[in-house]
């Protein structure tokens, strides 16, 4: 039995709908189940469960596991930072060259920074997964290979503590977003980007943003992001999208949308406290031309990553990453094992059902039996007229091989008559004399 909730709070004066369905088997189509709506009488207080998963997602704690891909000097640990106004991730973490030599390159490799966080007496557990190397040789054409092996072994991890006795105490560290970065060459994706992008999409929520726009024209980034998205399309690569609720309002849909419009996010990360002309203290970069404000939606996107990340749909990535990506990476992972599901194992005894399954099984069989007569019988038939068919056809053969045999008779005969009545001799005797006796002629001739 499933209770929807009211929209408002109950109190004891408010009667609102309570909406109950009914017991349902497992046969029965999800269209066909009855719904009773009841007025309640009082004060029930399931109205107060969203406060009771607050205090104990308060208690619990949150968290997210963030993988950022791409090339040296891109901003990728700055970014981290300025996103949680933090130093989380220290840029001299990796202590590597500044210009690597590209013929004697860096293996990628997989190095994760975590760090804990509080924010109005939230906690967040963050797990930073970072690739340095990768981009970084001459031949790029496997360097996807040790991140997509990353993806998948957590996965792996994940459901092999799920396949155990006791699963208390299961750690969520598969992959919840992983945000691409993308070189501002102002042209179009590179073939590493899409390969790398092709081979991570359905395993992980993709995210791509455009690194240092400061470097480009508004102009320029607009075009950009437009050969971006054209290459994205054309690829069929799949970028994480927030789901939309049939009881959200309108604000919230217009709001949603406007986010993905952005998409790829040109950001700018800094964490430096920039003194602006007009005296604010901001965030940003100051260059001789002016300042750019991190937080300002007008000089680049990193509000709406930030809204998309962390404040608005962290849920969602974690939703989409448990229910989607990795139930098909499961599914696909246990059906290589040969593991198929058998439902039935987990169906509940009936007896009247079992017996209206025998009875459907016993149907199906007699008509099954009916079908294999009806076509056995029609083939008896179908063998029979065959050979009447045959039959006949040998009798109007022989029918009329007899009528050809006797018309040539008569015609030999009639050939044979003519050939007599003209060999016949003509004789020239007197004229008879008169007899009283009458002369005998003979037509035809002899048989």
């Amino acid at each position: 039995m499933t209770v929807e909730k009211p929209e408002e709070n109950v109190s004891s004066t408010q009667e609102p709908d309570l909406v109950v369905s009914a017991p349902s088997e497992p046969d029965v189509p999800k269209s066909e189940i009855k719904i009773i709506r009841r007025k309640l009488n009082g004060y029930v207080g399931f109205a107060n469960l969203p406060k009771q998963w607050h205090r104990k997602s308060i208690r619990r704690g949150f968290s997210l596991n963030l993988m950022v891909v791409g090339g040296r000097g891109l901003g990728k640990s700055t970014l981290i930072n300025t996103l949680f106004n933090k130093e989380l991730y220290p840029v001299e973490t990796f202590n590597k060259p500044e210009f690597p030599n590209p013929e004697d390159p860096t293996p990628v490799s997989v190095e994760t920074v975590s760090a804990e966080i509080e924010e109005n007496n939230v906690k967040l557990s963050l797990t930073v997964i970072d690739c340095p190397g990768f981009g970084e040789g001459i031949n790029n054409t496997d360097s996807w290979k040790p991140i997509v092996d990353e993806i998948n072994n957590r996965f792996d991890m994940y459901l092999e503590a799920e396949t155990k006795i006791n699963r208390a105490t299961v750690v969520d560290n598969r992959v919840h977003a992983c945000l691409y970065f993308i070189e501002p060459t102002g042209h179009s994706l590179k073939p590493l980007d899409i390969t790398f992008m092709k081979q991570v999409h359905e395993k992980v929520n993709l995210i791509p943003v455009i690194a240092k726009s400061d470097t480009l024209t508004e102009k320029e980034i607009q075009e950009f992001k437009q050969r971006i998205m054209d290459d994205i399309t054309n690829q069929g690569i799949k970028l994480f999208t927030p789901p939309e609720y049939d009881n959200d309002d309108e604000e919230t849909k217009v709001a949603s949308r406007e986010i993905m419009a952005k998409a790829p996010f040109a950001i700018v990360g800094s964490t430096n406290q920039i003194q602006t002309p007009d005296g604010r203290i901001v965030r940003g970069r100051s260059y001789p031309w002016g300042i750019i404000e991190i937080d300002n939606e007008d000089h680049c996107d990193f509000i709406k990553l930030r809204q998309l990340l962390i404040r608005n749909f962290m849920e969602e990535l974690k939703e989409t990453t448990a229910n989607v990506l990795y139930e098909n990476y499961r599914t696909s992972k246990l059906k290589k094992l040969g593991i198929e599901q058998d439902d039935s194992v987990f169906r509940e005894f009936d007896p009247v059902l079992k017996q209206e399954e025998e009875k459907q099984l016993h149907e199906a069989k007699l008509a099954n039996m009916e079908a294999q007569l009806r076509s056995i019988f029609q083939s008896k038939v179908s063998k029979e007229e065959k050979k009447l068919q045959e039959t006949e056809a040998d009798l109007f053969a022989k029918h009329k091989e007899m009528r050809d045999k006797l018309l040539k008779q008569i015609k030999l005969l009639e050939e044979k008559k003519r050939e007599l009545e003209m060999a016949k001799p003509i004789h020239h005797d007197p004229a008879p004399l008169p007899s009283t006796a009458p002369t005998k002629t003979r037509k035809g001739f002899l048989r």
